[in-house]
């Protein structure tokens, strides 16, 4: 992988040569802007405003635009020789718990690599002790013409750093959170627990771009003259300012999710999740225990719906038959070992 910048991690009094190398990569597809007419290239030219000429990349020059509108012209030079002692170091500030780190501060990932053989030994100091310490590293770099925050941490055996934006680049939260005061009723928190359940965990290496898959077999398709895929479907208009009852969604998103796993996505189903699959769609909220009924019982039950008030000896009478007639196999078996 190619180094975009080279330096030293100042650790204390050690220094370790590094090379900063890009952890992450860009996937999406790039379009071109064309003329729609006649499909040629829309080009920008970088034309001085004075001269009314196109200039070359090795005639541009960078600039500060002043209050009055005035430009100060800033020379590389000029930002070399800024007394910051980060232009080329890496200074870690600070060792903390990986949790004091809030994510809203993450940016972009890069890996460090010892540069040179003499770096080999204080770089796999300063891995082992991250290690050991089951902390981060907090630092402070400059890159591409500003100082940086960062985070040092271990993936697998190389020492990683993410960037980190300032805390005052981080906007509060303020006006974000709806206006209105809404009760959650227990009940949907439940069924909202079951959906997470249902839903379970995911291997995210599983997970992929279809928007960028559609986007490649589109132009394919264009590229070899035929037409695009037809749609799965349509959403129906104005869908998304709908109105929803929740506890009906929730219902079916359950229902939806368990499908799903059992039409052979490997996931581990509780008892609740197959006891619900039974039921009748989103009628009945509660569920008769976790044991399977059948339709023997269902209509034993509903005969003796009208009789509840005369004869609780009658229902003792029938419950007491089963039970004996199950439970006597298992002790004798367990006598028996």
């Amino acid at each position: 992988m190619r180094s975009i910048w080279n330096g030293a991690i100042s650790f204390g009094l050690v220094s370790i040569p590094i090379k900063l190398v890009n952890a992450t990569e860009n996937h999406s597809v790039s379009f071109r802007q064309i003329h729609t007419e006649d499909g040629g290239r829309i080009r920008y030219r970088k034309v001085c405003e004075l001269e009314e000429r196109e200039v070359t990349s090795a005639e541009i020059g960078k600039g500060y635009e002043d209050a009055d509108g005035s430009i100060i012209p800033i020379t590389d030079e000029d930002l070399a020789a800024l007394p910051i002692p980060t232009a080329k170091t890496i200074e870690i500030v600070a060792f903390v718990p990986a949790d004091r780190i809030d994510p809203m501060q993450m940016d972009t990932a890069y890996y460090l690599a010892a540069n040179g053989v003499p770096a080999t030994k204080p770089y796999t100091l300063l891995r082992e002790a991250l290690k050991r310490s089951e902390k981060v590293a907090v630092a402070r770099f400059a890159l591409r013409g500003r100082e940086r925050l960062g985070m040092l941490r271990v993936v697998d055996d190389v020492i990683a750093m993410h960037g980190l934006l300032w805390p005052d680049e981080i906007r509060t939260s303020e006006g974000v959170a709806p206006d209105s005061q809404v009760k959650v009723r227990d009940a949907e928190l439940d069924l909202a627990d079951a959906l997470m359940d249902t839903l379970g965990e995911v291997e995210l290496s599983s997970l992929h771009d279809d928007y960028r898959t559609a986007v490649e077999e589109l132009v394919t398709a264009k590229a070899e003259g035929t037409g695009p895929a037809e749609p799965p479907g349509e959403a129906a208009e104005g869908d998304g300012g709908k109105v929803i009852d929740l506890m009906a969604a929730l219902e079916s998103s359950v229902r939806a999710a368990r499908t799903g796993r059992s039409e052979g996505k490997s996931a581990e189903v509780t008892p609740l999740a197959r006891s619900a699959r039974k039921r009748a769609p989103a009628t009945t909220p509660k569920e008769v225990g976790g044991k399977k009924s059948t339709a023997k019982k269902t209509a034993s039950s509903k005969k003796a719906e009208p009789k509840k008030s005369t004869s609780k000896a009658a229902t003792k009478k029938t419950t007491a038959k089963k039970p004996p007639t199950k439970k006597t196999p298992t002790k004798k078996r367990a006598s028996s070992a």
